[in-house]
C-alpha cells in the first residue's frame, strides 16, 4: 500500500518547504504547498476508510530498519488496519479543512509561513503515531504531536499568556509521558519486545502473573496498563491532568480546532483502543479508566456552565467528551468509545471554526456577554454551529418499536452507543453518569448559542467593538505592542467573575445614547470570507451525517467480523446486549436532551435575568465551577510555591551564597584584597621596603631558631 507513504510524508515535505521557504517567497507558497498537501493526504485517506467499510486485512508497509542494538532491533513500519483507517480520515479531513480555514483566519498574521509549517509538522506526528508498529514508533509520534502543540499553542510567543499556556500544556503532558515511558519500559521487561503485535498476542498469557514495583507485588497487566494510561491521560486530558487543555484556547482558533477537538486529545483514547487486548487481561485497570473517564466526564461539563468565553466552553465540552469516549473504553466498548471519537472529529471541529468566524465577526471578541442576535448577521456561521450544536446535543429520534431505524445527528448515534452499551456492560454508574452529563451538555450548549445568537445585541458594551467602530470612524487608537497579530490575539478577559447573564459595564469609550439603545454601538458584523465558510459546510455535512451512515461499521453486533477484524478487542456480545437495554434507558439521551434545551430556553431567552439571579443564589457553588473546582488553585499550592521556593532556595542560598560567595566570588574578593594591602605596601619610599625587609628577616631567624 504505497499510498501510505504518501498520506504519512506529504505532510512532513510540505513543513519543511514551508518552513525553509519562510518569508522569502511570500505567503502564499507555504500556504499553497502545506495546504495541497494535505487535501492529498485527505483524498488518499478516504479510499482505505472506504476499503476496510468493505472488508479488509492489515498491511505493513515497511520503511527502515531505525535501531539495532545488540538482540533489539526497532523497524519503522507503518501499520494500516480498519483502527489506523479510522484514525487517518479523521486526522488529514480535519487538518486540511483546517489549513483552508487558515488561509483567511491568519491572514493579517506576519508570521502564516512558521503557522503553516507548524500546522503540518503536527498532522505528520499525528500520522506517525496513528501508524505505529511498535512502542517506540508510538512513542515518537506521541512527542512530536506534544513539540508541535507547545509551538502551535504559544505561536504568538509575544504573549505572555499564549507562552504560559504552552509550557503549561508542556509540563502537564511531560508527567503522564513519565507514566507512558515506565509502561513501555515494562512491558518490554516483561514481554521482550516493543512489537504491539507480539505484545497483544502475548498478552492474555500473562494474566494472573505479578511483578515487583515500588517494593511490593502487584497484578502484572493492571501494572503496565495503569502505566501506559497515565499517558494516555495527560495527552488526552482526563482528570488531574486536564488542567492544560482549557489554558490552551490561549493560541489561535485553527489550532484549537485542529490539536485540541479532533486529533492529539484523542491519541490517549486511540492507543487505550489500540491496546484493548491487554486491557482485557486486566479488569482492575478497565475499572480504573471507567472511573477517570466518567469523572472527567462530570467534571468537565459542570465548569462549560458558567464558561462566559466562547472557546473555553467548547473546550470543556471537548474534556467532557473525552471522558464519553474512555468510560466506554473502560466497559469494554472500544468500537462505541472509536465510533464517539470519529463523529466528534467533526461536529467539535465544527464547533471551534463556527467560533473563530463568530469571533472574526465581532472584531476579535470571545465574550459571550458581548454577543446577542447575530443569526441574521452571519447566517452560514449560525446554521453551520446550529448543526454541530443539534450533533454534540444528540438531536434525534431513537429506534424504539422494534428494528424500527434509529435516525438523528452524529452525536446522537455514537453518545447514545455509549450509554446503552455502559448500562448493558453492568456499569450503571458510568451510565447514568452519561445520562446527567447529556443534560449539562445540552444546556451548555444551547446557552451558548442563545447567548451568541438570539437576543437583543449587546455589542455596544465590548471594549473590541468600540474600537472597530472608532477606528472605522477614523479615530486614533492606540494598540498594544502585538495586540493584532490575529484573530484572538486581541481578546481580553472582561472579567470571568461578573455574575452569570449579567450585562456587562460600558467602558469610558461608550457609544452615544441612540447607539446604546439598539445595543450595535453602531457595528455592523461581517461573514466570514470562502475559505472559512467552505470547511464549515463540509464539516456541517459530517456533523449531519457521520453517525447514521457509519454506525452499522462501529457498533453493530456484527461489526467484529466486517469491519475491525481484530484490530480492537471487540466484545460482541455487548454490542448485542445494548440494544436489549431498557427503554426508559434508550430514551434518557433524548429526555435529557430535551431538558437541556428546555433550561436554557427559559434562562437566556424567557427569563434572561434567571441566570444572574440563581449565581447570587447559589454563590458557593457558581464561584467553584467558575473557578474550575479549584484544581489550578490547589496545583499552584502543592506544586507551583513549593518549586518556586525551593529554585530560590537554591538559587540564593545554594548558588549565590554558598557557589558564589565561596567560589568565583569568593576568589576575586581575596584576589581584590591582597592588591589592595599590595598598593597600600607599595608606597615608592625606601625605609618602607627596608622595614618589610626587617620583618621578613625576622620572620625567617624566628622560624629557624624554633625549628
Amino acid at each position: 500500500m504505497t499510498s501510505i507513504l504518501f498520506i504519512v510524508f506529504l505532510p512532513l515535505l510540505a513543513a519543511v518547504v514551508a518552513g525553509f521557504a519562510n518569508k522569502s517567497f511570500g505567503t502564499v507558497l507555504p500556504k499553497v504547498v502545506t495546504t495541497g498537501a494535505l487535501f492529498v493526504s485527505c483524498a488518499l485517506s478516504w479510499p482505505i476508510f472506504l476499503q476496510y467499510l468493505g472488508g479488509g486485512q492489515e498491511v505493513l508497509t515497511p520503511v527502515l530498519t531505525w535501531m539495532n542494538s545488540g538482540e533489539f532491533t526497532s523497524s519503522w513500519t507503518l501499520r494500516v488496519d480498519a483502527l489506523t483507517a479510522v484514525m487517518l480520515v479523521v486526522v488529514t479531513s480535519v487538518s486540511a479543512l483546517v489549513h483552508l480555514y487558515s488561509w483567511s483566519y491568519m491572514s493579517d498574521d506576519p508570521d502564516q509561513p512558521r503557522f503553516f509549517a507548524y500546522l503540518s509538522l503536527f498532522t505528520f506526528a499525528m500520522l506517525m503515531l496513528v501508524t505505529a508498529d511498535n512502542l517506540l514508533q508510538m512513542f515518537f509520534g506521541w512527542e512530536g504531536v506534544g513539540l508541535a502543540s507547545y509551538l502551535l499553542i504559544g505561536f504568538w510567543f509575544r504573549k505572555p499568556t499564549a507562552n504560559a499556556a504552552a509550557m503549561k500544556a508542556f509540563v502537564v503532558n511531560r508527567v503522564g509521558d513519565l507514566g507512558f515511558m515506565l509502561g513501555i519500559f515494562g512491558t518490554f521487561l516483561v514481554f521482550g519486545t516493543i512489537s504491539i503485535p507480539a505484545i497483544l498476542a502475548a498478552a492474555p498469557g500473562m494474566a494472573g502473573s505479578t511483578i515487583g514495583f515500588l517494593g511490593y507485588r502487584f497484578d502484572t497487566m493492571t501494572v503496565l496498563c495503569l502505566l501506559l494510561f497515565v499517558g494516555a491521560m495527560g495527552k488526552s486530558a482526563q482528570l488531574g491532568l486536564h488542567t492544560w487543555l482549557p489554558d490552551a484556547m490561549e493560541g489561535p482558533t485553527p489550532v484549537s480546532a485542529l490539536i485540541h477537538a479532533a486529533t492529539m486529545v484523542t491519541a490517549g483514547v486511540f492507543m487505550v483502543c489500540r491496546l484493548s487486548p491487554m486491557f482485557e487481561t486486566s479488569p482492575a485497570a478497565l475499572s480504573v479508566v471507567t472511573a477517570i473517564g466518567a469523572a472527567t466526564c462530570f467534571f468537565a461539563a459542570t465548569c462549560g456552565l458558567v464558561q462566559t468565553d466562547i472557546k473555553r466552553v467548547i473546550a470543556y465540552s471537548t474534556c467532557s467528551q473525552l471522558g464519553y469516549m474512555f468510560f466506554a473504553a473502560g466497559t469494554g466498548a472500544y468500537g462505541a468509545a472509536m465510533f464517539h471519537l470519529f463523529t466528534h472529529a467533526f461536529f467539535k471541529a465544527l464547533l471551534f471554526l463556527g467560533a473563530g468566524s463568530v469571533i472574526h465577526a465581532m472584531h476579535h471578541e470571545q465574550d459571550m456577554r458581548y454577543y446577542g442576535g447575530l443569526r441574521k448577521e452571519i447566517p452560514v456561521t449560525f446554521w453551520g454551529m446550529m448543526a454541530g450544536t443539534l450533533a454534540i446535543t444528540g438531536v434525534g429520534i431513537p429506534a424504539i418499536f422494534g428494528n424500527t431505524l434509529a435516525i438523528g445527528f452524529a452525536g446522537f448515534h455514537s453518545k447514545d452507543a455509549i450509554i446503552e452499551a455502559s448500562w448493558a456492560s453492568g456499569a450503571l454508574g458510568a451510565s447514568i453518569v452519561g445520562m446527567l452529563v447529556a443534560l449539562l451538555t445540552s444546556f451548555y450548549s444551547w446557552r451558548l448559542m442563545f447567548l451568541t445568537f438570539w437576543g437583543a445585541p449587546r455589542w455596544a458594551n465590548s471594549e473590541h467593538i468600540q474600537h472597530a467602530v472608532h477606528d472605522a470612524h477614523g479615530h486614533d487608537h492606540a494598540h498594544d505592542a502585538g495586540h493584532h497579530v490575529g484573530a484572538d490575539a486581541a481578546h481580553a478577559h472582561h472579567g470571568e467573575d461578573a455574575e452569570e447573564g449579567a450585562g456587562a459595564t460600558p467602558s469610558a469609550h461608550a457609544p452615544g445614547a441612540a447607539e446604546l439603545r439598539d445595543g450595535t454601538g453602531g457595528y455592523h458584523p461581517h461573514e466570514s470570507p470562502w475559505p472559512m465558510l467552505v470547511p464549515l459546510v463540509l464539516l456541517s455535512i459530517g456533523a449531519v451525517l457521520a453517525g447514521f451512515v457509519f454506525h452499522n461499521a462501529f457498533i453493530e453486533p456484527t461489526a467484529g467480523e466486517t469491519y475491525w477484524h481484530g484490530a480492537i478487542a471487540f466484545r460482541e456480545h455487548l454490542m448485542h446486549a445494548m440494544h436489549e437495554v431498557p427503554l426508559a434507558v434508550k430514551l434518557s439521551a433524548t429526555i435529557a436532551m430535551l431538558l437541556g434545551l428546555w433550561s436554557a430556553w427559559l434562562a437566556y431567552i424567557r427569563q434572561p435575568q434567571l441566570p444572574a439571579a440563581v449565581a447570587e443564589q447559589a454563590g458557593v457553588i457558581y464561584t467553584f465551577l467558575l473557578h474550575k473546582w479549584y484544581f489550578d488553585e490547589l496545583y499552584d499550592l502543592l506544586f507551583v510555591r513549593p518549586a518556586m521556593a525551593i529554585g530560590r532556595l537554591f538559587w540564593h542560598r545554594g548558588d549565590e551564597k554558598t557557589i558564589d560567595r565561596f567560589g568565583p566570588n569568593g576568589s576575586a574578593a581575596v584576589v581584590a584584597l591582597g592588591s589592595r594591602v599590595a598598593a597600600r605596601i607599595q608606597s615608592g619610599y625606601v625605609y618602607t621596603y627596608a622595614f618589610v625587609m626587617l620583618i621578613g628577616l625576622t620572620a625567617a631567624v624566628t622560624w629557624a631558631m624554633t625549628r
